[in-house]
């Protein structure tokens, strides 16, 4: 007969594994959910507006990010990290509450489709700063400080997602309080695109 006590710890542990958020998916709303994350980075002299503009490495439009892959900023190196976000955006001053002002962090979705789609629209959002790229190509940013808000995201219109993989890139700095993240894309009539497949692995 199994132990109660032992058995209420091994359920614990259990709920305590991650796991992807929504089974490689966006949700409902479109929201990508699954991320490989890397931060923080101290955005030194002139304020997260700086920072979000500023090619802190070589590759940060087109990151060949995997877990557990370092990347390194002169003498410090940061680590790509799985995420599966619990709400709608990314909550990096959960990640790493320890270092979570005047830092800039970035985010890596890998988005599979079956088939080319266009006319759509990339809506990013972000608190402070934010920027996106998709394939290595800047789309949108903000360079003010701002609350994360669901529905005062910013567009980038006439988006296409290539069959097979696109890489999606979320670069966020914050200069105090929440430090927090989203994107999705919506389709010609303003609906969430939900039919594609979310990898963190390239």
């Amino acid at each position: 007969m199994k132990n109660p006590l032992l058995l209420s710890l091994a359920l614990l542990a259990g709920t305590a594994v991650p796991v992807a958020a929504q089974n490689g998916k966006p949700d409902a709303e479109g929201f990508i959910r699954d991320w490989l994350v890397l931060g923080p980075l101290p955005i030194g002299e002139g304020g997260g507006g700086d920072a979000i503009d500023k090619k802190q490495f070589a590759t940060e439009a087109m990151p060949a990010a995997k877990e557990g892959a370092t990347q390194s900023f002169g003498s410090k190196e940061l680590a790509w990290e799985k995420v599966a976000a619990k709400q709608f955006y990314i909550d990096f001053k959960e990640l790493y509450p320890a270092q979570s002002e005047q830092v800039v962090g970035w985010a890596v979705a890998y988005v599979v489709v079956a088939a080319e789609k266009t006319g759509l629209t990339l809506r990013m959002n972000s608190n402070d700063q934010g920027k996106a790229f998709l394939n290595g190509k800047e789309l949108v940013k903000f360079t003010d400080t701002r609350t994360l808000e669901k529905d005062a995201e910013n567009s980038a219109e006439g988006v296409t997602l290539k069959k097979g993989v696109n890489v999606v890139v979320l670069k966020v700095a914050n200069e105090e309080n929440n430090w927090q993240g989203s994107l999705r894309f919506l389709d010609k009539a303003g609906k969430p695109v939900t039919d594609f497949k979310v990898e963190t692995k390239p």
